[in-house]
């Protein structure tokens, strides 16, 4: 058997739109200014919804702040969806240790007395704002060099220019393809709408659960009540 040996197949959002079109029902020598314009804002506005659907393990990172004494609060670039996995790096001699931090929501953090308590921080409350923040509790007493977070952030602008490729892996393109058809059918093509959309949701359903870690799972019954001290 012969095959290509290549894994290069990577389609731009130009070759990606008219191949969306075509799904519509519409054909490349039909398309003008406007349908590309379309295809951009419903590009990028599926990529957001996207975000807000879940976890897409390839725009997960890893951010690091550094910690000074007395400072509660510190900046969260702006691109930032979620903040997952938090911990603390404690200096400790010539190795440093890393703790693990947990989330508190607004009305927790609201409820502590002493909001300026200086101590190794345990929890944080990441602020939601246009300009995020993130503020650690107790407040950082200097024996704490920096605070790390994976964080899902933004995905990267699809843009047609120069055919530039769209920030996705190789098994959602399909899902992306059948989504922007989708959405520009309900532009340009309503009555392929109905058509499109069980394909779209389905090609993203096979999609999303590729996109998991792949991990064992543990799970303790809480024993602790058949036992007496």
């Amino acid at each position: 058997m012969t095959t290509s040996a290549t894994y290069a197949f990577n389609p731009g959002l130009g070759e990606i739109t008219l191949y969306a079109y075509n799904l519509c029902g519409i054909r490349n020598t039909a398309l003008l200014q406007e349908h590309m314009e379309s295809a951009r804002m419903a590009a990028n506005m599926m990529l957001g919804r996207w975000s807000s659907q879940g976890v897409n393990l390839w725009a997960v990172d890893l951010q690091t702040i550094t910690l000074k004494q007395g400072c509660a609060t510190y900046k969260v670039p702006s691109n930032t969806i979620v903040m997952l996995d938090t911990y603390i790096v404690q200096n400790s001699g010539a190795q440093n240790i890393d703790r693990l931090i947990l989330p508190i929501s607004r009305t927790e953090y609201a409820s502590y007395p002493n909001k300026s308590q200086q101590g190794f921080p345990t929890t944080y409350w990441f602020d939601r704002l246009l300009a995020p923040t993130v503020t650690v509790w107790p407040v950082p007493d200097g024996n704490e060099c920096a605070l790390r977070y994976y964080r899902v952030r933004q995905a990267q602008d699809a843009e047609l220019d120069d055919n530039l490729n769209v920030e996705i892996p190789y098994y959602f393109l399909e899902a992306f393809a059948y989504g922007l058809a989708q959405r520009l059918a309900m532009i340009w093509a309503p009555d392929k709408t109905a058509m499109l959309k069980p394909m779209a949701d389905e090609s993203y359903a096979i999609a999303a659960a590729q996109n998991i870690e792949t991990a064992q799972q543990y799970i303790s019954p809480m024993i602790s009540g058949y036992f007496r001290p």
